[in-house]
């Protein structure tokens, strides 16, 4: 006989295939719980952005847990002007901007000129040989290194535009400047990470800083256990 857990698991399981906007929409309608999709769904993103500003996996764990309480708090705000995924997004930038300048760790950056080039190599073969793919696990622990050691705002920018992949407008969005801006950012990443590493890596480039699920697990329920303990429906948090 299955118990209470593995309903639940079959419930959400049975929800998967539903659009964020009508979790958000049965969430604020008082089915809390559910709030557990979106954060499934949305943790290697919401992670990879976090651990870019801050660059240490604890405090992007700890960001993570603030952002999705606070997405929470004010899901009844989303008005589906923007993708799910941008807004919640845009939260963890915001949180861990907010603990950078708390700290006086946020970095300033010499006045941005727009770049015409781009210097994105093409691709590599998705065809490899084990040979090949454990130098490109090799090349992929390097690559994190180097974007490690990226300023704040080009690593932030390097991450959600090439390992996220998320869109240039989506990204100038989530992290409040212009599209001229990332643009500029993202090529002045590509330069100081070398074009001949960058391209090496290759395709490997969207496994990088992947979110595990330990870390998965461990996020989504420290947060359900602070939302769901208080209320139900989002709009009594407040």
């Amino acid at each position: 006989m299955h118990g209470p857990g593995h309903t639940a698991a079959l419930a959400l399981t049975n929800l998967a295939a539903i659009t964020d906007e009508k979790v958000v929409a049965r969430v604020c309608g008082g089915e809390a719980a559910l709030f557990e999709i979106l954060m499934r769904r949305h943790n290697q993103r919401v992670y990879r952005v976090a651990r870019a500003i801050l660059g240490n996996d604890t405090e992007a764990e700890e960001v993570m847990q603030e952002a999705y309480v606070r997405a929470y708090m004010h899901l009844d705000q989303f008005e589906n002007r923007a993708k799910f995924s941008t807004w919640l997004t845009r939260i963890a930038v915001h949180e861990a901007l907010a603990r950078l300048r708390k700290a006086g760790r946020l970095e300033t950056l010499d006045s941005e000129v727009d770049s015409e080039t781009d210097m994105r190599p093409e691709p590599m073969s998705n065809t490899r040989s084990p040979e090949e793919q454990l130098f490109g696990k090799q090349m992929q622990v390097l690559l994190e290194a180097a974007v490690d050691a990226l300023p704040q705002a080009y690593r932030s920018v390097f991450v959600m535009r090439e390992i996220e992949e998320m869109s240039t407008a989506e990204t100038a969005e989530a992290l409040g400047v212009t599209e001229e801006v990332i643009k500029t950012r993202l090529h002045r990443a590509r330069g100081l990470l070398q074009t001949d590493l960058y391209s090496r890596v290759g395709s490997t480039t969207p496994s990088a800083f992947e979110f595990h699920l330990s870390r998965c697990d461990r996020v989504v329920n420290a947060v359900l256990g602070r939302v769901l303990m208080r209320s139900s429906s989002p709009k009594l948090l407040e």
